[in-house]
């Protein structure tokens, strides 16, 4: 996972969406402790502000120093770069010892992992049986009528090829990963719940976020700019039909949440 962001890290920081103040008040309601939190693949951070100003402690990690390096420095957030295939041994080193955490959060990083191995260090760290696991994707950009068609065309047509095939999950709102735990009170299942969160672009703006995607690094790699002339034509069409150089782009938000339960 580390690999496919490394390259882009500022990019990706730049113009990746931040998170609706809805999606954590919905989170916060269902954890009964608001003590200690564990932000996994945090990147550069874009859940972390959010989650530092509601729980009193907060451990990110990532396994990609270059990303930590551009998160935002907080007084109750620890950054700590992890391998991939973390140990239960490191985990406890690094993270929090056993049944210790309130909250494991996961932001667009869910489909990258050994779900597997991750469920096990996750069931291991959370309280008995109130610990929230709260995992969220999002989905693509929605603009207006005008620019989306364009940019579906080229996001399920030119950049299909580069795409991991994890993507697919994120694709499909998280419906069909794999989630072993139970609704969290209150609920009668574990998602995805939707939210929404808007960040106002102009067309460079864009276009870096369309620059920070694996996919689009992928296909650098490969000899293939996706951002052609011809291409980079098409969206200047399409977004100055309005005549409004800025607008608000919409991210679709997809949550799972579940809690860890007795385990017995």
């Amino acid at each position: 996972m580390a690999n496919l962001f490394l390259k882009q890290a500022k990019q990706y920081l730049v113009a990746r969406p931040t998170y609706p103040e809805k999606l954590f008040q919905f989170i916060v309601s269902k954890t009964p402790n608001h003590d200690h939190t564990w932000d996994v693949g945090t990147g550069s951070g874009q859940a972390v502000t959010s989650l530092a100003g509601i729980y009193k402690n907060v451990v990110a990690t990532d396994t990609s120093q270059k990303q930590l390096d551009f998160a935002p420095k907080l007084p109750n957030v620890r950054y700590q770069c992890t391998p991939p295939n973390m140990s239960m041994t490191q985990l406890e080193c690094d993270v929090a010892v056993q049944s210790s955490l309130d909250l494991v959060t996961i932001a667009q990083a869910l489909h990258w992992l050994d779900l597997p191995s991750f469920y096990q260090q996750v069931k291991w760290v959370l309280k008995k049986p109130h610990g929230v696991i709260a995992a969220w994707c999002y989905t693509v950009p929605e603009v207006n009528d005008c620019f989306d068609p364009v940019f579906q065309r080229f996001y399920t047509i030119d950049s299909k090829p580069y795409w991991d095939p994890a993507r697919k999950l994120v694709d499909d709102k998280y419906r069909s990963i794999d989630f072993p735990f139970e609704p969290v009170d209150g609920a009668d299942h574990t998602g995805p719940f939707e939210f929404k969160t808007e960040r106002l672009m102009d067309l460079d703006g864009f276009f870096t976020y369309i620059r920070s995607w694996s996919a689009y690094h992928t296909a650098q790699e490969k000899g293939v700019e996706l951002l052609r002339d011809d291409v980079i034509g098409d969206f200047k069409r399409a977004w100055s039909e309005d005549g409004n150089g800025q607008k608000v782009v919409k991210f679709p938000v997809h949550l799972r949440i579940g809690k860890v339960g007795d385990l017995n």
